[in-house]
Order: C-alpha cells, then structure tokens, then sequence
C-alpha cells in the first residue's frame, strides 16, 4: 500500500467490485471518451462481478512477473475514487514504464489525483528502481494533461496515431521525468503534493 495525506493506494480486490461498478457507472460520460474499445466478445468488468475478478487477477500476475503494477486509489477513509497505474514495464537498458491514470467525475479538481500519481512516481523510482516514467494523452484531454503539468513532467512532443481511442488512433502528447528528475525535484513534488501542510490547500492546484 502506498499512502498519502489524503488517498491510500493499493491494488485492487474482487470485493472492491461494487464501489468499482458504482464510479464506472455514474461517471461513464467523463470516463468512456478517453478510453479504448474492448476486445470483441470480451465480458465487461462493469457489468460482471466474475470479469472484474480476472481484470483483478491479470493484474496481480502482472505485478508478480514484474510487468505492471496497477493501483486503486482510495480516500483515507476508505472511498474509492480511481485508479493509477504503471504499465508496460521495461527493465534490460530501458528501465521505464507508462503511467495512467482516471478518477471519478465527483472527485475531479480536487488535486486527488496529483496525489496519486507523485505516490506513484516515487513508488517506480525508489522502489522499483526505474529510470524513466512516461505519459501519453490525448492532446484535448485538458485534465489529465493539468495532472502532468502539476506535477512538472517535462512535455517531449507528440505521437502521432499513438492508440486506438474509441476506435480511433489518436496522437498522444507525450510527457516524462527521469531519476535524475526525481533527484533534483524530489523534495518539492513531496512538499507540493505529498505533505499534509500542503494537502488542504489542493483545490484547484
């Protein structure tokens, strides 16, 4: 579990499928624009308790085998309210992963999310070792693009037709930071964004 002033982080369990469900649902229009189609014939998680436990699954072997590592986000007093991930974990001379990242439309605004992710960021640099952290989102995606800005993850350019969104192959701003990064800016994201002093005064950040 990785925990900040305000969310806790930890992998997600069968038995956390109705809170699940219940943000799925309600923020369906918020969620769904900037997200990829399912597999053909792939059971939906949203609507079948047995799918969500292999979406579980999947990630649980993905983290023993070191591939990914996927997290639900969870009010300190035990709400849940998205998720945040790293994927597609590269070791050998890459030593790099994406991060990803959605949060319930209710939520959203609050700098919860700006949370998660420095929670993350310093997870795969100081627990797992990595050398490099990317995202890629879709340029009109302004909310997810302010997460990264907060955070000051260096812009690098874009993508063109990086992912299939919605059935279409979208460009995808791409943004980073490095280990050397994190060891010059370490102290200020943890005050910015991992200190409870700073953690009410989040709003609008």
């Amino acid at each position: 579990m990785l925990v900040g002033p305000r969310v806790e982080l930890r992998a997600l369990k069968s038995s956390d499928w109705d809170q699940w469900r219940e943000v799925r649902v309600r923020s369906r229009d918020w969620l769904e624009p900037w997200e990829p189609h399912a597999e053909p014939g792939a059971a939906d998680p949203v609507t079948d308790a047995e799918a969500f436990k292999a979406r579980c699954s999947v990630w649980e072997r993905q983290r023993h085998f070191d591939a990914a590592y996927g997290f639900g986000i969870f009010l300190r007093k035990g709400r849940f309210v998205g998720e945040v991930s790293l994927g597609s974990l590269q070791r050998g001379p890459f030593q790099s992963a994406n991060v990803g990242y959605w949060i319930d439309e209710s939520h959203a605004g609050l700098g919860l999310m700006p949370e998660a992710v420095a929670l993350v960021i310093r997870f795969a640099f100081e627990d797992l070792n990595l050398h490099r952290v990317e995202a890629a989102i879709v340029p009109r995606n302004k909310a997810s693009r302010r997460v990264a800005e907060k955070l000051g993850l260096r812009e690098e350019g874009t993508s063109d037709r990086l992912l299939q969104i919605r059935g279409v192959w979208e460009d995808h701003v791409r943004y980073a930071i490095t280990t050397e990064d994190w060891a010059v800016r370490k102290q200020e994201i943890e005050s910015d964004f991992l200190t409870l002093m700073h953690s009410g005064d989040a709003q609008g950040r």
